[in-house]
């Protein structure tokens, strides 16, 4: 059981006590009718070869109040493609296997680059951006929700968590962000959000103005967290960013397209479980370098959107501010595992931080380069009004 303590500029929902999952999904399947929800499961086809999986699918089979799954399978041929279809044979609700190297999905991107719709490259936020224009374009659900598919403690209580403010009609929220703990083999794990993310944001918010849009990020307690539920409208008008930055760069859109009144993050499940990537302190185009790299990124140019552009004398700054909040985090977390008895690795939680300010020291250079950066994917506006007839076609795909 959580604390009930209200912290920030949104509303956080709290897990107070043990609801029955059987009361949620009935509640579910009553509201739904008004506000249905789609599902987009993002996958690349070599998560078809694990168990979260099957686990995820398997759990997903009991879940009648889901209007619509859309899940968009990736890194395939067609071969792989057909097997990763094949878990989902047989479900009660409508499931559409988007193969995301599919001539005709290929066809609409080179004509949206010929259009200067820039899409950027394959990746996670290419494929959600894809999947939600295919929920728009069936046009029978209100809500979008958006879990990973490599959770390895998965159960369906987590979805009715995360999408049910928004489906309830009293309720009036329309952006949901999941949060959690994630503890496995007595360790925390989360070093992103708990020894980047958020000791980034409160160094910038040091050596800049007031800037509302780092309140309300840090707001969030589990900012990078893939769990999350929009209302259509939103899935509409966001532009999402095609690299690592996508979490916190749909923050940065729901921000602005968004009345913060409307926003909540939801306690979704005790504990996660998923893959763990490797710090790749050596090589930054991969594991949590490339990561922290593209979420630096992505942060600068929504501060930078706001009014504020960094200059090289902040960076200077921010890397100081930087290394000693999260040595200060460090020591706060220490505490927390001493007290819960869980292994606590100094050496490791020290060179995660050094490697983390190198990436800071990585975007900062990008950034004075060019503060806006590789832009944005354009949102499905947008792309309807350069291409009239592509949520017709959209909705083809799958068939």
């Amino acid at each position: 059981m959580s604390d009930f303590f209200q912290p920030g500029s949104i509303t956080t929902i709290h897990r107070l006590g043990e609801r029955p999952l059987e009361e949620l999904e009935d509640q579910l399947r009553l509201y739904s009718l008004v506000n249905p929800v789609g599902l987009v499961l993002p996958a690349l086809y070599r998560e078809f070869q694990h168990p979260a999986m099957r686990d995820i699918v398997d759990s997903l089979r009991h879940a009648s109040w889901i209007k619509r799954i859309v899940v968009a399978i990736g890194g395939c041929d067609e071969t792989q493609y057909q097997h990763g279809k094949s878990f989902f044979k047989d479900f009660r609700v409508p499931v559409t296997a988007l193969w995301m190297e599919d001539p005709r999905v290929e066809q609409l991107f080179r004509e949206m680059q010929n259009l200067e719709l820039t899409i950027g490259g394959a990746g996670k936020g290419r494929t959600c951006w894809f999947s939600f224009g295919y929920l728009l374009a069936k046009g029978d659900c209100e809500i979008v929700a958006l879990h990973d598919c490599d959770i390895r403690n998965y159960n369906r209580e987590l979805l009715a968590r995360l999408v049910y403010p928004l489906v309830h009609p009293n309720l009036g929220f329309e952006f949901a962000k999941g949060y959690y703990a994630r503890i496995s083999n007595r360790k925390m794990h989360g070093r992103v959000t708990r020894l980047f993310m958020t000791p980034l944001v409160r160094a910038i918010q040091d050596i800049t103005p007031e800037i509302p849009y780092l309140r309300f990020l840090d707001s969030f307690r589990y900012a990078l967290s893939g769990e999350m539920a929009m209302h259509i409208d939103l899935a509409r008008v966001n532009r999402i960013p095609s690299d690592w930055g996508l979490e916190v760069g749909t923050l940065a859109e729901v921000y602005r397209n968004c009345s913060l009144n409307r926003v909540c993050q939801v306690d979704i499940s005790d504990n996660y479980e998923h893959k763990h990537q490797e710090l790749s302190s050596d090589d930054a185009s991969k594991g949590l370098r490339r990561m922290t790299v593209d979420i630096a990124k992505s942060m600068f140019r929504s501060v930078a959107q706001g009014g504020h552009v960094l200059t090289a004398d902040h960076f200077r700054t921010l890397e100081v501010f930087y290394t000693r909040y999260a040595q200060d985090t460090i020591r706060r977390f220490y505490a927390d595992a001493i007290v819960n008895g869980l292994v606590f690795d100094q050496h490791e939680e020290d060179t995660s931080v050094q490697v983390f300010a190198n990436s800071i020291r990585e975007a900062a250079q990008g950034y004075i380069a060019d503060p806006l950066g590789a832009p944005q994917i354009p949102n499905w506006n947008r792309v309807i009004s350069a291409i009239p007839d592509v949520l017709d076609r959209l909705s083809k795909l799958g068939d």
